[in-house]
């Protein structure tokens, strides 16, 4: 199996964090400060209980439910255009992820929950960091020596066990390109679906022979 990156390993470990008393300038205060889009509410044991977001700010400071300033009936949104502590102005129930979620289920969860964080929990349900939008797209930008490195270790070496020159790895903009022998035509189509598995690679394009036996 190829090396996969989990959550722990993309995850913001140092988060800035809330209480449900926390007063609304505080908040918005801490937001702008830290130039972040959003931040985990805790309780006294440390585990999330909601996030304020930017947006829940904005609601706030333009006294109306939308960020956008348009009206709405939506008593819970009202409240929170009102609210002057992050109890209040919280999102909650909170969705979080674990540390050893893979890159691929923590996307899927940003995407369904329709969020842009997710506060990190332990197996206590305690914080240990916060995950991004962003911090998993740059798992998909990596350097193309790290790519054809990963290629060459782990994709030739470990798991075909081909010898070192066998195949020669090319990689720009995270296109892969593989020329050289396998020794046999089956495994031309292994070698590339496992290079199409590594991550930040965009495309395989592969000029591979078969080696005489």
């Amino acid at each position: 199996m190829l090396n996969r990156r989990t959550i722990g390993d993309v995850m913001t470990e140092e988060v800035i964090t809330l209480r449900a008393d926390t007063p609304f300038h505080e908040v918005a205060a801490l937001l702008d400060a830290n130039d972040i889009g959003a931040a985990p509410v805790i309780d006294d044991d440390g585990a999330p209980i909601g996030v304020v977001s930017a947006s829940d700010v904005l609601r706030h400071e333009t006294g109306l439910p939308d960020a956008l300033g348009q009206d709405g009936d939506d008593e819970h949104a009202w409240g929170k255009a009102r609210a002057q502590t992050a109890g209040a102005l919280m999102s909650s129930p909170v969705f979080t992820a674990r540390a050893d979620w893979t890159i691929p289920r923590a996307a899927r969860e940003l995407r369904t929950r329709h969020v842009k964080q997710l506060p990190v929990v332990d197996h206590n349900g305690l914080l240990t960091g916060i995950v991004s939008r962003s911090d998993l797209m740059n798992t998909f930008i990596r350097a193309d020596d790290e790519i054809r490195d990963e290629v060459e270790r782990d994709v030739l070496g470990r798991i075909l066990g081909l010898a070192e020159g066998t195949v020669l790895v090319e990689v720009e903009d995270g296109a892969v390109l593989l020329r050289g022998q396998v020794p046999g035509p089956r495994l031309v189509a292994v070698v590339v679906a496992l290079c199409q598995g590594v991550e930040g690679v965009v495309a395989v394009e592969a000029h591979l022979g078969t080696a005489p036996a």
